[in-house]
């Protein structure tokens, strides 16, 4: 069933996402005049999680241990930014006390001792844990159907997936979570933000501290945090980075937006080409420069670049990540009991000892190398050629498919093809190289599923890519 488009198909009431969930930063103003608790509000997020959990969105939900932290923030003093706000974790990253399973079997009992880095910045700025959020198992997929704990449906119709591979992050928010966190190797925050109709970054690669999380690719893997509103990203950023949070959204007609024609906005789902022209209507519209910049061919860029890089590093990480971690756990036995086949032929195919796609050094080197550098000097050249500040694109080619078989093709614009490669064919590019990354809501036609608009930016604009992303959302939203 994964081939049918049901883009504009009729949705049936099934709890639809309230559209009225205020943002991170109207919240923390409520609590910080006495008007909202931690309690009240840590208590409505588990109840909203209870109460919806057959989408899969937790793999743990620590009730009991959340509203104790609540209780003790109402009675604190504020503690940071965040205090006393609760937030998810996608649960491939470290919090000290509860499972860190990666959606896999092998790990199911694996309970860290420490908090990740990113997750004691949380902490330290008030934030309080309340759970760990399903995922595409170990990481190795775009839609969030394949974990050994089942799959994570999509906020706005449970049929559909979630998209991936931090699915469970985007819809909790999607839910009525303020915000959270996820990881993204060539896609997996802005894929799913995307498709649950919320926000995503995924930072430039170092801005945020590594470490304490399952990985996939070190050069590629990044934490990237997840909200309602980009000035809930910004806020988030800021915590995370350790920069000031001090914002200033440039004017309308201070900003110029490349639209890379070809590969990034050709062969689109209807639901998808109708919003996207309606976005880009609308940013003309509010002065926004728009203009079509040609891009270098890179239909083949995640299979010549991407792939390699990421399948040698995923043997050499996860060894030494086993090994640190949970040493009685080998690269073998880790990989002979996952449970999702595509992810299990993935990982017999191309990672494990005697793996006959294994990637020879030798390639690798040349695309982490040489081929990474000419991908980063092409994306230079288009900035710096058309003057552009952000190039601009549909985050996915489409919108959420049915779940089923996790391998079996999708429809777009009328062709079936590689579900995997479709999801991660506009995010990945930016992604190798190690670009920030945006996506924000687009307005959507009447019973459409969700698609996301992305702004990607020049290496460490992080901040400037947030900065336009408040502009851009504020002017979609008019």
């Amino acid at each position: 069933m994964n081939s049918v488009d049901r883009s504009f198909a009729a949705r049936p009431d099934r709890g639809t996402p309230s559209m009225d969930t205020p943002s991170l930063k109207t919240t923390l103003a409520l609590m910080r005049q006495g008007r909202l608790t931690s309690q009240a509000l840590t208590q409505d997020l588990v109840l909203a999680a209870e109460g919806r959990a057959e989408l899969g969105a937790f793999i743990t939900l620590d009730r009991e241990g959340a509203m104790r932290a609540a209780r003790a923030a109402d009675s604190a003093p504020d503690r940071g930014p965040l205090h006393g706000v609760p937030v998810v974790v996608k649960d491939n990253i470290h919090v000290a006390g509860m499972p860190n399973t990666a959606g896999t079997p092998a790990l199911a009992d694996f309970v860290p001792a420490a908090d990740a880095p990113v997750v004691r910045r949380l902490r330290a700025a008030g934030a309080i844990i309340v759970g760990k959020t399903g995922m595409h198992e170990l990481s190795f997929g775009a839609t969030s159907s394949s974990s050994a704990f089942g799959p994570v449906r999509n906020a706005y119709d449970p049929d559909c997936f979630a998209g991936g591979s931090s699915g469970g992050t985007a819809v909790a928010i999607a839910c009525g979570a303020l915000a959270g966190l996820g990881t993204d190797t060539g896609g997996s925050v802005r894929i799913p933000a995307a498709l649950n109709g919320v926000c995503g970054l995924r930072p430039s690669p170092g801005r945020y501290p590594a470490g304490g999380a399952t990985p996939v690719s070190a050069t590629r893997d990044v934490v990237g945090p997840m909200a309602h509103t980009v000035g809930d990203l910004a806020l988030l950023d800021s915590v995370l980075s350790g920069e000031s949070e001090g914002l200033q959204a440039p004017p309308p007609h201070a900003l110029r937006l490349g639209v890379p024609v070809g590969h990034f906005t050709e062969l689109l789902g209807p639901e998808t080409a109708q919003a996207f022209q309606g976005a880009l209507a609308k940013l003309r519209k509010g002065g926004v420069a728009v203009v079509d910049v040609p891009m270098p061919d890179l239909q083949r860029a995640e299979t010549e670049l991407g792939f390699p890089i990421t399948l040698y590093e995923a043997r050499r990480d996860l060894i030494a990540y086993l090994a640190k971690y949970t040493p009685s756990i080998s690269l073998a036995a880790l990989a002979g009991k996952i449970a999702s086949p595509d992810v299990r032929r993935v990982f017999f195919d191309a990672i494990v000892d005697g793996a006959h796609q294994a990637v020879p050094e030798e390639r690798y080197r040349a695309a982490s190398n040489e081929g990474r550098a000419s991908l980063r000097a092409a994306y230079r050249s288009a900035f710096d050629t058309h003057r552009i500040d952000f190039l601009v694109f549909p985050t996915a080619p489409r919108c959420a498919a049915e779940l089923g078989d996790p391998e079996a093709p999708v429809a777009v614009a009328g062709e079936l093809l590689p579900a995997f490669e479709t999801f991660i064919r506009n995010t990945g590019p930016g992604s190798i190289a190690g670009l920030p990354g945006l996506t924000v809501p687009i307005p959507r036609a009447a019973g459409a599923l969700p698609v996301g608009l992305a702004l990607d930016g020049r290496d460490n604009s992080d901040r400037r890519l947030l900065a336009a992303g408040i502009q851009v959302q504020h002017l979609l939203a008019s």
